[in-house]
């Protein structure tokens, strides 16, 4: 009797699992599909000056195979490109000085605006220095991009001109990542891929849709949007502050856009697991805004979503209950099925799609871990700095 107990609550957790996937087929905005890409765009009738802002902090290694690419973009208006050395000891600023001078191209301005203040983060405050600069040219639209974002030489165009003839205030592109290690295969595509379910990008374009998230690493922002949005002054605290301004710029009445990029590539390198797993949990307890209720149930939906379905097939089969292996089976199908496309966006062959509840597992380790290095006071550090929480730090106003 006890055994049969067992077994059937194995079917039934299974069963639970399979139906939260067929829900996330369905209903979750279509998360899994890759085909969201910049929308078809018309000749805008003139090009808008733009102001091109590379906050930068330590960026040495990345920075020629990124800045050529943005000073060599071939953009009919008038654009120029801002880097602000946010307190760099390996010589960011002088090799982007450098590389201009070797380049050529688009006019380069380096800048540093010292130690962030209290309240601030470092990324945050570089931006901000850098939109005060640009004011002085009165641009139309802000380039945010990242010091390891390399753009195709048509990038800005194509974003200007989505922009300007779909009329959205923000256009972000999910950068393509890196992926070469056995590492960045198993972990990047999932990376996205988990971002995209918890965002599903067809939701943040929609009028009317409460779903807002950005990728920072390629950011066209309306420069009166940024003003109606306070941006960044009302999100300067903010860790992950892509979603963040694009919740800021869509609750001020702003359209909004996020989809995958086609021309838009990251350079960093994340080799190892120990660097990936520093890239997600720096993070991801700030996504759950230190809450340990959110914690504990993430934990446990990631665990009944992912983990159940290959348990249940390994459980059953141990067990000779062919019921808890077929509704096992039947959620880990549904689950690959769904991985697919984003490994074929990253041009990667099919095999890490059935390891998806291992690289589930790892990115579960990797959001209790950050909750570890948050209570210790480690938590969100990035390059010698690490953030307070929010609601620990004093309102400046």
């Amino acid at each position: 009797m006890g055994q049969t107990a067992r077994v059937s609550a194995i079917v039934w957790t299974a069963a639970v699992s399979l139906a939260a996937w067929l829900w996330l087929l369905l209903c979750q905005g279509f998360f899994w599909r890759t085909d969201v890409r910049l929308p078809p765009q018309g000749d805008p009738g003139s090009w808008p000056d733009v102001c091109v802002i590379v906050p930068a902090r330590d960026e040495a290694a990345v920075l020629p195979l990124s800045l050529p690419s943005l000073l060599a973009q071939d953009y009919p208006g008038r654009a120029e490109v801002f880097l602000v050395d946010d307190g760099s000891t390996d010589g960011t600023g002088e090799l982007a000085r450098d590389l201009a001078a070797r380049h050529g191209g688009l006019p380069l301005t380096v800048a540093s605006p010292g130690e962030p203040p209290a309240g601030w983060t470092g990324k945050l405050w570089a931006v901000r220095h850098g939109i005060a600069l640009a004011r002085a040219r009165d641009p139309e639209y802000l380039l945010l991009t990242d010091a390891d974002i390399a753009h195709e030489p048509d990038s800005l165009r194509l974003l200007v001109a989505a922009a300007r003839t779909g009329g959205f205030d923000l256009v972000s592109q999910m950068a393509r990542l890196r992926v070469e290690s056995l590492w960045e295969r198993l972990v990047v595509p999932a990376f996205v891929y988990f971002f995209a379910q918890l965002y599903p990008f067809r939701r943040i374009g929609r009028k009317g849709s409460r779903t807002a998230a950005a990728a920072g690493g390629c950011v066209l922002l309306c420069a009166d949007a940024a003003e109606r949005a306070r941006v960044p002054d009302a999100i300067r605290h903010a860790v992950i502050d892509d979603v963040a301004l694009a919740r800021a710029v869509k609750g001020s009445g702003g359209h909004i856009w996020l989809g995958l990029a086609d021309r838009v590539d990251s350079v960093r390198p994340y080799p190892r697991l120990h660097d990936l797993w520093r890239m997600v949990s720096r993070s991801a307890y700030a996504q759950l805004r230190h809450n340990p209720l959110l914690l504990l149930g993430t934990v446990a939906g990631l665990a009944l979503v992912y983990l159940v379905p290959p348990a249940a097939v390994l459980a059953g089969a141990a067990g000779g209950d062919p019921a808890a292996v077929l509704v096992g089976a039947a959620a880990w199908l549904v689950m690959t099925a769904t991985y697919v496309p984003m490994l074929r966006y990253y041009r990667q062959p099919l095999w890490p799609a059935p390891l998806l509840p291992f690289t589930a597992f790892l990115y579960l380790l990797m959001t209790v871990d950050s909750a570890v290095q948050h209570y210790r006071g480690r938590g969100a550090a990035w390059k010698g700095r690490t953030y307070a929480r929010p609601d620990a730090v004093t309102d400046e106003g």
